[in-house]
């Protein structure tokens, strides 16, 4: 089985791998392009950028600067928008529902690395994926981590940290966030 098939198992992997590199390379040029092309020239994103998602709904916008670790596990709703400096480290699949907002410099992150640190050393990761339902507000500075699923017209407040589920019409705020509502 090839690294990238572990990845897309949901099994360890080692992330060193070169078909990997050549993923993450792909989506580095892509970005690169949707990030310094002028707003005029591009629309709401780059076509280098729409053409890695796996998925990609109608009148979405991310706005530059945005960076994705692969594209290819992303899938956006209709009308989803990323605000300047969201970062999506998409080793396995991120699903975002309609009308979903993120704030400035949102993270989503999917990969856990090894915590033993000879295996860390050795670029051994495991993937989580990450999914946020539709019409779900994201406030600026806030960080899912893997395996998170956030329920419908949920609001995570700016700057918290989310290490567990968010059920639908939550507000979580704080490290670790906390439903208050």
């Amino acid at each position: 089985m090839s690294e990238r098939q572990k990845m897309e198992a949901g099994d360890w992997y080692c992330c060193l791998d070169p078909e990997l590199e050549a993923l993450r390379q792909r989506a580095r040029r892509a970005v690169h392009v949707h990030n310094t092309c002028p707003p005029d020239d591009r629309g709401p994103m780059a076509p280098e950028l729409a053409a890695l998602f796996a998925a990609l709904g109608q009148d979405c916008l991310i706005e530059a600067p945005f960076h994705c670790a692969y594209g290819i596990n992303l899938s956006l709703g209709d009308r989803v928008y990323f605000n300047a400096g969201c970062v999506v480290l998409d080793t396995a699949p991120v699903r975002i529902g309609n009308d979903t907002m993120f704030g400035p410099a949102v993270q989503i992150y999917c990969a856990q690395h090894a915590k033993d640190p000879a295996r860390r050393a050795e670029g051994l990761e495991i993937a989580l994926p990450v999914t946020i339902g539709e019409n779900v507000w994201v406030g600026g500075g806030a960080i899912i981590m893997p395996g998170v699923t956030i329920g419908d017209r949920a609001i995570v407040g700016a700057g918290s940290v989310v290490t567990r589920d968010v059920p639908a019409d939550a507000t979580v705020v704080g490290s670790p966030a906390r439903n208050i509502g």
